[in-house]
């Protein structure tokens, strides 16, 4: 339906200083913050894991070496979703001089719907991250207890029990994270890279990582985990997590989080003959997914 000059009759009043409800700021590409940007060029990506050589062999004399085997693990499909929307303006605002000044307006409103939702997407990786109802390539939840692994036995990216974040649950987040393996059980160098946290962690998260003396103590001790570096790249607040007490500590591991941009966002502008109307719509296409449970530790909390 278009907008007409009965939905804008103020806009039409002499005088009329100002219109509100559109000139809002707005949390802008926290997604960048998590997700690898790649781009594609086709109806959806897949990314296969390579299962590598376990440990060598002792080769006693004489004896034949022991030859193994590299296979491939499961895969992760990304699937491209076109996202859009649009607003017409009826033949008879654009005369009354609407356009002019609402059109801008407008435009930009609809930027900020096409931005949020962007944000809500990407957001729902982590805030369905527990779910057994959406799992990844591997068959469970992001955050699971039970990856499988391809030598056999599982991996675990999350506490035994859930947690809230403090220093001890952050401390053995970092442990577990050092201890890791492939899946030939073989133990990968990976270390906590970055602590993602909802509005109501952003506190708690600021005190862990920055002050230099252990928190909520009156011992003289040192924050190790400040002075080690161990979360080098600090903590990031996303908006549009849903659990206010879950929080994931994102490692150095490659190939984690990613984001395929198939169709950048675009806007285009057409009149129709027949209602003398004018319509505007934007449109863009991308996925977001994981593909390797070791780019993050997480907990959904106590």
């Amino acid at each position: 339906m278009a907008i007409n000059r009965s939905q804008l009759a103020k806009e039409l009043e002499p005088g009329l200083n100002a219109l509100f409800g559109m000139e809002y700021d707005r949390y802008e590409n926290e997604h960048a913050e998590i997700f690898e940007t790649e781009s594609s060029d086709r109806a959806f990506e897949e990314e296969t894991l390579i299962v590598g050589f376990g440990n060598a062999k002792v080769k006693g004399e004489g004896n034949a070496v022991e030859f193994d085997s590299a296979s491939e693990g499961f895969t992760s499909r990304y699937s491209h979703e076109t996202v859009a929307l649009a607003f017409a303006l009826t033949e008879e605002a654009i005369e009354d001089n609407l356009y002019d000044r609402l059109g801008a307006r407008y435009t930009k409103a609809l930027a900020r719907s096409m931005a949020h939702t962007k944000q809500v997407k990407a957001a729902s990786v982590l805030n369905n991250a527990f779910s057994s109802s959406f799992t990844g390539g591997d068959g469970v939840a992001l955050v699971s207890t039970a990856h499988p692994l391809a030598g056999g036995g599982t991996l675990s990216n999350r506490p035994s029990t859930y947690s809230d974040l403090n220093e001890t649950s952050l401390e053995d987040a970092l442990i577990n994270i050092s201890t890791f393996t492939d899946d030939k059980d073989m133990i990968l160098a990976l270390q906590g890279k970055k602590l993602i946290v909802p509005p109501q962690l952003q506190f708690v998260a600021d005190r862990l990582l920055q002050t230099p003396g252990r928190v909520s103590t009156s011992d003289n001790d040192i924050n190790s985990i400040k002075n080690m570096g161990m979360v080098p790249e600090g903590y990031t607040v996303n908006h549009f997590l849903t659990d206010n007490d879950a929080w994931f500590l994102m490692t150095d591991c490659p190939d984690g989080f990613k984001h395929f941009e198939r169709s950048a966002l675009s806007t285009s502008m057409e009149g129709d003959f027949d209602t003398g109307n004018v319509r505007f719509k934007a449109r863009e296409r991308y996925s977001f997914g994981w593909s390797n449970p070791r780019a993050v530790f997480a907990s959904q909390g106590a």
